[in-house]
């Protein structure tokens, strides 16, 4: 999928033009596809994803605009997106997928605009071309089937870049490919100071590690740690992260 006929397309089985900058109308619109036609891993995403977290009832999208936002200074207030929390400060869960407030329920609400036509008009892709690459993607939802999605800057010099790769990454999960032999997102880079910035301590903001700089607010170590280490949203995640002071220290 590319504006451009280029090498790559050239030797691809199916090559699909896209306008550029509609890339997450694509994706997104491949999403309301695997939900409308069921082609959802349904065991994977129940136990492995936040499908089944309840999100806070004043959160709101209408227009284009999620609740929170600040017109004047052109800024969101992300509280509203949090999760309800229980009396444990556990985030509340409902496994049927029946309440209307669970992250899949709002998904679904989300991309439901996203219909085929709507998809073909905003990306000038032939409707074919989109059906067959929606098609394939959905065989995928198999237990013994993965695919996996490969970008590189095209997604990620736009300024909705990061949006654009989360729904790869939402479509993936959707599908059972991540943490599967084969499956995944994966960028396409060149050389290390690129995927590898943090590791080797080139980017400004970040720690090797992939631990952010102590800001002017976290002036001592106790803060700064409390303020990084994420909580456990349920009782019996694995919150891998937890390790945070440990790996703090270790550096």
């Amino acid at each position: 999928v590319d504006p451009r006929f280029n090498r790559s397309a050239a030797v691809a089985d199916l090559y699909a033009p896209i306008r550029a900058g509609s890339d997450a109308a694509f994706l997104l619109g491949i999403i309301n596809y695997l939900i409308t036609h069921d082609k959802i891993h349904h065991e994977y995403v129940k136990s492995y994803t936040s499908a089944s977290l309840i999100v806070r009832d004043d959160y709101s999208f209408d227009e284009g605009l999620f609740s929170g936002y600040n017109a004047d200074a052109r800024q969101y207030d992300k509280t509203s997106w949090n999760y309800e929390l229980d009396a444990n400060g556990f985030a509340k869960r409902d496994m049927t997928l029946t309440h209307p407030r669970c992250v899949w329920n709002l998904l679904k609400a989300h991309v439901a605009r996203y219909t085929p036509e709507m998809v073909v008009s905003l990306c000038g892709t032939p409707a074919h071309h989109y059906e067959e690459i929606c098609r394939s993607l959905a065989e995928t939802s198999a237990p013994d089937k993965t695919a996996t999605f490969m970008y590189a800057l095209g997604w990620t010099h736009h300024t909705n870049g990061a949006q654009i790769i989360r729904a790869a990454a939402m479509i993936q999960l959707l599908l059972g490919n991540i943490g599967m032999a084969g499956g995944g997102v994966n960028a396409l880079r060149g050389h290390s100071n690129i995927q590898g910035y943090t590791d080797l301590g080139l980017l400004s903001l970040n720690l090797p590690g992939y631990m952010p700089l102590p800001s002017e607010k976290q002036a001592d170590l106790k803060t700064y740690l409390k303020q990084i280490t994420p909580d456990a949203l349920l009782p019996d995640q694995v919150n891998y992260w937890k390790n945070t002071p440990k790996f703090f220290i270790s550096m």
